[in-house]
This record gives C-alpha cells, sequence and structure tokens, in this order.
C-alpha cells in the first residue's frame, strides 16, 4: 500500500468477534497498537527496553471512524504514518483496509507522549530522531 510509512498485513481470529460476528469494536485498537509497536521495533525505538528504563510510550488520545466491520477469516492491513502535534506530542495517522479488496473498514488519529521515569512528558531522543524527520 502506498503512502504509508509502514504497513503489517493480519488476519481476524474468531475469538475477536462478537455476536453479530463482526469483530468486536474494542480488538480494532489491539491491531492498531500491535502497527505501532512493530512500527516503533523496526525504526529502532523499541518499546519494551524504553518501558524498563522507566519511560513509558501512552495514548493520551484515540479518535476511531469505524467505516465497515471486519469478520472472522478476513485478512487485513494497518498502515500507518507517525508525525508530531507538538514539542511534547505525536501522532499515529492509521488506517485499516480488508484484503483483497482494499477496503477502507477505519481511520484511526492515535495521539500519544512520552512520560520519564519522573513520569513528566518527555520525548526520548530514540524517537525524537524520527520525529525530526
Amino acid at each position: 500500500m502506498e503512502g504509508y510509512a509502514f504497513t503489517l498485513e493480519m488476519h481476524v481470529r474468531d475469538y475477536e468477534c462478537d455476536i453479530q460476528g463482526i469483530v468486536n469494536n474494542g480488538i480494532y485498537q489491539n491491531y492498531l497498537e500491535h502497527a505501532r509497536h512493530v512500527y516503533l521495533k523496526q525504526i529502532g525505538v523499541d518499546f519494551a527496553a524504553l518501558a524498563k528504563e522507566g519511560i513509558h510510550l501512552v495514548v493520551v488520545r484515540a479518535e476511531l471512524d469505524y467505516k465497515q466491520p471486519l469478520q472472522t477469516g478476513d485478512d487485513f492491513v494497518v498502515g500507518l504514518n507517525m508525525k508530531r502535534e507538538s514539542q511534547l506530542r505525536f501522532a499515529f495517522y492509521q488506517d485499516i483496509f480488508r484484503l483483497p479488496d482494499k477496503n477502507l473498514i477505519l481511520s484511526a488519529k492515535i495521539i500519544g507522549t512520552a512520560l520519564n521515569p519522573q513520569g513528566r512528558p518527555a520525548i526520548p531522543e530514540e524517537l525524537e530522531r524520527h520525529l525530526a524527520e
């Protein structure tokens, strides 16, 4: 998929669906989070290693626009772009598309920050490098 800094293909598992046979609305946040973690790891920002140092990347706002549901067995791709929102905040713009038809399922804007070991907002150097690009 073009226009994204990162994409990740995934698959809907049976237990992610509700009684209506569609993916439960809360599960989409899991998909988005997993894609963010894989992306960060790929660019050299290790979420788990930062947490061990007392630096926590946290979500402060999530905006999700649901367009169509996914169902059991569907394959899909999460597209992601990251940009700075302010001195202490960054945003992930993420879209989910069903495969193979590439129908838009969900669009999201996830705003985050980082908290240093003292619990104060501070973007770590590893992440700062990528926000400056």
